[in-house]
This record gives structure tokens, sequence and C-alpha cells, in this order.
């Protein structure tokens, strides 16, 4: 068995280092050689330069605010969804998921409409506050905590499945109240499954790029990536720049992997019981339903908002509280703009695509891990999931310097084949679709490895003792027990890659091979319109990803969460 599955764990180990290390590698490089060879310059003057160390302080920021709001949401909601049962729970505990359905720099067009001068608020209560002039940081924050808390949500939930009830009984037998069990116990035990959601959330909000530029907070670390991509082929700072920024989130992942992962508890991968809510009616079931139907109410903000400003004739939503005159003219724009609908042809080939790539590699990686005995596995296991923790500005980056470095290679500037293929500034189609594939690749590795893991390997020995080969034992025994997990895998990797914010806003480079984000982002830089068809074509992204989600929910209940782990 190990023999026969070993060159299939050096290819694909070759090929992960190819799409992974390389362009890591490339950013490194970039930030400490230069002609003269190593040099810790380019990193110092990012330190040195006030505007950058600013900005540096100010993401760091955002991302420690948005993390301890999500905690101060999510935990909550988590721990009275396992511990009561009351009228609405089933409801409330699937809406509570619904921020998933827009990307935060989408819900930052609502968010704008609502808290701006001429705003929906300021209208309400009659007066004249710039609210997101005056706090961008705040409106950053709000932005991305309601929409990434659901991630958090679901990583606590989980590991609240698994602790066993017997612990807690025997707890409150001997008088420890709730209060206490709580910190002693309960928060002890789940704090490897916290750690794995907010590790995600901070690292994701450290470098949210479409946030912060939606809402025009420029003086943070992704904005200023972004400013300077046009100096990548002549300047060493944006390499020095995207490698001080990789570094802060290795650094702050390991700290809190030291700090906190390390203390696990010892206990059974599940409850050796299961946990029996206690059943809530009355006023103690309002009390129990209020916290989720008031944080359903402001995640669903940001979405009303792009769903009314959607619907809006242009210049009917100015100072009032609605839109006064209501329209489907900006959907039929949406649809029949040429920039849109090219994004949406665009958005579905390169997603598809990367989705096949996710696939093969998803399914091998797996595979390996779960059923070979080859010491290593563990290994590809950690690069298959480190793009989870590694910040999709830095992959795009380091996509684009490989780029630029296969670009002056003099067989690729000699032929316009190779030109159009390798230079993402004449066609970013290749890295655009590896970009994805890559980014996405966690989800296809979880999903594969949990239906492996609950599959039985003696059918497949079986079939290897009666003389097939691994790769037909795996096509026509394994792929169809686990099909239910591989497609919750393939829709989580094909919308999330439809919706893709960095990697389209800083790959695609020409109008014609702009995806749906891109496409979105430029549109709200237009007067006029603007605004409103990108409203429209957030609107569609809303009702895509939450069919989407609804169907990976129904396919992996709880165990969706495993998703979102490192």
């Amino acid at each position: 068995m190990k023999n026969r599955l070993f060159p299939l764990f050096l290819a694909v180990t070759l090929v992960l280092g190819a799409l992974f290390l390389l362009p890591v590698f490339l950013v490194v490089k970039g930030g400490f050689w230069d002609d003269g060879g190593f040099t810790l310059r380019h990193v110092a003057s990012v330190f040195r330069n006030p505007v950058y160390a600013e900005g540096l302080a100010n993401s760091f920021c955002v991302a420690t605010g948005t993390t301890a709001a999500c905690i101060a949401v999510a935990l909550p909601l988590a721990v009275i969804s396992h511990k009561y049962d009351f009228a609405g729970k089933t409801l409330f505990s699937a809406l509570v998921l619904v921020p998933m359905i827009l990307p935060p720099f989408v819900g930052a067009i609502g968010m704008q409409q609502i808290l701006g001068r001429c705003g929906v608020l300021n209208s309400l209560l009659s007066i004249d506050v710039d609210w997101l002039g005056r706090a961008r940081y705040f409106g950053v924050v709000a932005i991305q905590a309601l929409a990434l808390y659901p991630i958090v949500y679901l990583n606590a939930a989980a590991a609240l499945a698994n602790i066993d009830p017997a612990m807690e009984e025997a707890a409150a037998n001997m008088g420890c109240p709730g209060w206490r069990r709580f910190f002693r116990i309960t928060l002890p035990l789940i704090v490897p499954g916290l750690f794995a959601g907010c590790t995600i959330v901070f690292i994701w909000s450290f470098t949210e790029l479409g946030a912060p530029l939606m809402l025009g907070y420029t003086r943070c670390a992704s904005v200023q990536v972004f400013d300077a991509l046009k100096e990548i082929g002549s300047s060493h700072f944006p390499y020095a720049l995207v490698f001080v920024v990789l570094s802060v989130s290795v650094a702050l992942y390991a700290l809190g992997k030291f700090a906190f992962g390390g203390r696990a508890f010892a206990m059974q991968g599940k409850a050796a019981t299961v946990a029996n809510p206690a059943p809530l009616k009355g006023f103690a079931a309002a009390m129990a339903l209020l916290p989720f139907a008031t944080v359903t109410g402001l995640a669903l903000m940001p979405h009303f908002g792009v769903v009314l400003t959607s619907l809006s004739r242009p210049g009917s939503w100015y100072g009032t509280v609605l839109p006064q005159v209501l329209t489907l003219g900006n959907y039929a724009e949406a649809l029949g703009h040429e920039m849109t609908v090219a994004s949406i042809r665009n958005s579905l080939a390169f997603s598809s695509v990367a989705v096949v790539v996710n696939l093969v590699l998803g399914v091998a990686v797996a595979f390996l891990v779960v059923r070979s005995k080859i010491r290593l596995a563990g290994i590809l296991d950690a690069m298959a999931m480190i793009p989870l923790a590694v910040p999709g500005l830095v992959m795009a980056f380091g996509y684009l310097a490989i780029s630029s470095w296969l670009s002056n290679l003099e067989f690729v500037r000699s032929s316009r084949f190779w030109t159009g293929l390798f230079d993402v500034r004449v066609n970013p189609a290749l890295f655009l679709v590896v970009a994805y594939a890559v980014r996405r690749l966690p989800y296809m590795v979880r999903s594969a490895a949990a239906g492996l893991q609950q599959t039985s390997e003696a059918f497949e020995e079986a079939a290897w003792n009666l003389g097939a080969t691994p790769a037909r034992a795996v096509r026509s025994i394994v792929l169809p027990l686990i099909a239910a997990n591989l497609a919750a895998g393939v829709l989580l990797a094909f919308a999330f890659s439809m919706l893709e914010v960095s990697d389209s806003l800083m790959l695609a480079q020409q109008a014609r091979f702009y995806p749906i984000t891109k496409t979105i982002y430029e549109l709200y830089q237009l007067l006029g319109t603007g605004k409103y068809v990108a409203s429209a074509l957030g609107v569609w992204a809303m009702a895509f990803l939450t069919v989407v989600i609804a169907g990976v929910s129904m396919l992996l209940g709880r165990k969706m969460g495993a998703l979102f782990r490192v």
C-alpha cells in the first residue's frame, strides 16, 4: 500500500510546492534580495516609513477588534443553542449563518447607504453626523465582524457538541454553579475549536482588502499593498511590505497556537452521551431567542441596504429613510451591461476550471493523509491547509511576482503564446484559476477526508485483492461512497471562487478579464448608475451563495465547521 501510493505522494507534493510555496518564496526573495545580494534594508524601510508602520498597526487593530467582536457575538449564541431548546431555535440557528452569503466588501455598499451622511440613520433621527467619516475603523470592524462571526459560531457549536455532558453533570452534582462550570469546564474544552475559528477570522480581517477599499479606510496594510502593485516590477519595497504582512500573520497564528493550541484537554473525539438541551417556554424562551433575533437583525442590515440600493432608481434614495422610487431596471442593466455579462462568464469559466483542479488535488491529498501509511503524509496535509492561514493578499501578490519573473524570461518575451499565458497584464486567466484552486483547496481536502474517515477500508482492500489498481479502486469504490462530501466541497469551492475578492482585485488588470467581484468594485467607482448596478450584482451573489450554503449545510450539518479550521 505504502509503496503503491508513494509516487502519488511525490507528485502531489511537487504540485503543491509549485502552486503554493513558489509564490511565497518569491515574495520573501523580493523582500530580502536585490542586485547587491541579501539585504535587510527593504524590510527595515517598511517600519521606518511612518505611513506604512501606521498601516500595519491599523490592520492589527482591525483584526483584533473584528475577532473580539466575533467572539462576543458567536460564543453566547453557540452556548444558548447548545444548552436550551425553544421555539424558533432551528430557524434562527440557520439565520445566524446568513451573513456568509454576502462578501464584506459588497456589504460595505449597503452599510454606506445606512450610515452615510445622507443615509437611513441620519434621516431617521433627523441629525447630521458623518458616522463613517469619523469612525471608519469601527465601520470596517462592524462590516467584517457581521460577515465573519458565523465561522466562529460554527466552530464553537461543533466543539460544544463534542463535549461529554457527563463532565458538566458531575460538576453540577458537586454544587458548581452554572457560570463557574462554564469557565472551569466548558470553555477550556472548547478552546481548540474557538482558536480554530478565531485564527481564520483574525488573518482574514487582518488582510481584508475589499471592505477598507469600499469604506475609504486607506491607512491599512492591505490597501497599501494594493496601491503598491504598480511598483512591483521596478521596486523591492512592495515585496518587503507583503513579506511583513505575511510574517505578522504567521507569527500571530504561531503565537496563538502556542498559547492556546496546547491547552486542549484529553477527551474522546465524540461525546459518550448525547446532550439533552433544557426545554424553555414562555418568557424564558423569548429571552433565549432575543440574542438570535438581535444579531440576525444587525447582520442583515448591510443585506437590506444592498437590496434596497439595487431596487432604487438612481438619485431617488438620498436623505430619506427609504427609496422614493423603486425599479427593476438596475437588474436588467446588470444582466445586460457589457462589463457585467463578461464578468459573469469569466467567473464561471475561472471557477469551473479551478474546481476541477481542486477536486483532483483535494481527493489525492485526503486519500494520502487518511489511507496511506507514509510518514510524511501529515506534512502534505499541513501544506494543503496552510492557504487558510496565509492571507489571500499575499498569495495574489506572490502570483504577480511569478508572472513578473516569467515575463522577463527570453523565451516568454519572444513568443506571443507564452506571453499571453504567463504575463498577467496580458491574460490573467492562468493565475486566477491557480489562485482560486489553491485558496479553496482546504475545503475540498477537509470534505474528502471527512468522507474517507467514515468509509471502511475493507471495500478498497477487497478490490485490490481482486486485482484492481489503486486508481480504479478509488474511482469505482471510494468516490461513489464519499460523493456527498465531495459535493459539499465542490459547492463551497465553486461559490467562494466565484466571489473571491483579493485575487480578483489584484490579478485581473484588464476589463475583458474582470471577474464578478472586480466588476462590482469598478462599477461602484463610476458616477451615475454604477453603485446601483453594482448592488444588483451583489444581490445576485447573495442569492447564489444562499443556495450553495444551504446545500452544503444539508450535506454536512454540524461538520461544516470543520471546513474553516487550520
